[in-house]
């Protein structure tokens, strides 16, 4: 039987304009799921009910427009301020009073049109790919024994199991990709400065971007124009980093084409050999292997680049301490109340010496560089998104320099995308079979890293995968 979330995001825009349906009863449907599902999977940690309620009555009254999420539910990821609404960012340690004032990127989201349904689920501080927190576990809807990643774990979880059309996430080190892949979603994040409400100066080496979380290639797309220039009509971009797309058109639109033959990498290693030992799991070699297989269908040209043999992790780990030695500056935060892994990063950050940084921040630098200049002649670069399946509950465990380890195990790919700045799509290849030590029917991404700006090369390509692999029929139970 036919249901409203079986539409996707940009089919459900297209009914509400249409009139083929009411914001109010999308939201209402939404809100609906969630109550009944939502209890065994953790994707929210508040549902503003009433005031999403009112919102869409209040576009009803309105002419719907062009906006590009007019009438969609939404998500606020819970690291980010909605006035009104306590932002809890998975921790204990702070008090969860109502925010004062909406965040650059919830303003956003609402100029855009969409309805906020409430805060999705986030590891503490966001410092973990881990989906279990003081506030309860996040649970991924292909096996509710396993996690979903982080740390956009309830927002991933929200639309892979029809609790969203499409969300969005913040991605520090793959915090979108990771839960994304673990979930069977697309999963972008887009270049540094591309979002505006996402400035690439914020934060110790500019590592956090905005990005979306979806279930096709061109809701993606959608949601990047959406992030970009919320009200449907180029703004302004005062604090972009990236040189302004002249005539390139939208993003949805290179999203929905899927055109042109590019060059595509296809890359042995990743930056994190040196520190732990990355074992990559069958399914995660099947997906690569299938997404080869498609690209050369295509008409792609697939060639072995190798990883830039520069030193990396003991400077990224810095950084991320780094991160946390400001959790300790937070007004009013209770640092004995910290889980294990937070509590250990904000030690070590504190301990740190600015020489330190300064030398860490430096090898980044050199680090990008040579990764840039070793992907400038591909188009995109493809690397597994994940080393592993999702993992199971508990996996990461109490001993928090352990858990530091095993993220960087899991998802050894991600992290350079932020540190250089590139944009990175996770598109959902594979399912593990029958057969498989860990089980079948668990996602398995693929991850293309493009050059500066190079959005719309990896919308394209990944509509093109999408086309022939046909990932947006795939659903958890419950669907």
């Amino acid at each position: 039987m036919f249901e409203l979330h079986h539409l996707s995001a940009q089919e459900l825009w297209d009914w509400i304009r249409r009139g083929d349906t009411t914001a109010r009863e999308v939201t209402d449907h939404y809100l609906a799921r969630i109550e009944r599902l939502d209890p065994e999977l953790g994707a929210f940690v508040t549902v503003t009910a009433e005031a999403a309620g009112a919102r869409a009555d209040h576009l009803g009254d309105l002419v719907p427009t062009s906006r590009p999420l007019w009438g969609l539910p939404s998500a606020d990821k819970d690291l980010t301020d909605r006035r009104g609404v306590p932002t809890r960012s998975g921790t204990l340690a702070l008090p969860g009073y109502p925010a004062t004032a909406d965040h650059p990127l919830v303003t956003a989201l609402d100029d855009a049109g969409a309805i906020s349904l409430g805060k999705t689920a986030t590891p503490e501080f966001g410092m973990s790919s881990s989906s279990e927190t003081r506030f309860g576990t996040t649970r991924n809807p292909y096996d509710t024994a396993r996690a979903p990643g982080g740390s956009s774990s309830g927002a991933a979880v929200a639309v892979a199991a029809g609790l969203l059309p499409a969300a969005v996430g913040s991605d520090g080190g793959g915090s979108v990709r990771i839960p994304a892949a673990a979930t069977g979603l697309v999963g972008l994040k887009p270049s540094r400065g591309r979002v505006p409400s996402m400035p690439g100066r914020a934060g110790l080496g500019g590592l956090a971007v905005a990005g979306p979380l979806t279930r096709t290639v061109a809701d993606a797309g959608m949601l990047l124009d959406a992030l970009v220039a919320p009200t449907g009509v180029p703004e302004r971009q005062p604090y972009a980093l990236v040189t302004p797309d002249v005539g390139q058109g939208p993003f949805t639109a290179a999203a929905v084409r899927g055109e042109g033959r590019f060059v595509v990498g296809l890359l042995e290693g990743s930056p994190w050999d040196d520190f732990v030992d990355v074992v990559v799991d069958p399914g995660a070699r099947e997906a690569v292997d299938t997404a080869v297989r498609v690209l050369g269908e295509v008409g792609h040209g697939v060639e072995d680049v190798a990883m830039p043999r520069l030193p990396y992790a003991e400077s990224f780990q810095v950084a991320w301490e780094s991160s946390g030695a400001g959790i300790a500056r937070i007004p009013g935060i209770d640092l004995s109340a910290l889980t294990p892994l937070v509590a250990w990063l904000v030690e070590r950050g504190r301990s740190l010496t600015s020489t330190q940084v300064l030398d860490a921040m430096a090898g980044l630098d050199a680090f990008s560089v040579a990764l840039i200049r070793a992907f400038d002649r591909f188009d995109a670069v493809l690397t597994p998104t994940l080393a592993m399946t999702p993992r199971p509950l508990g996996w990461y465990g109490d001993d928090p320099e352990e858990d530091f380890r095993r993220q960087c195990a899991y998802s050894p790919w991600t992290s350079m995308a932020n540190v250089s700045g590139l944009p990175a799509i996770t598109l959902p290849a594979g399912v593990t079979g029958e057969g498989h030590r860990d089980g079948a029917g668990l996602p398995m991404g693929v991850q293309l890293i493009g050059r500066p700006g190079g959005e719309r090369v990896l919308l394209a390509i990944g509509a093109q995968l999408e086309r022939r692999l046909r990932w947006q029929r795939r659903h958890p139970a419950g669907w």
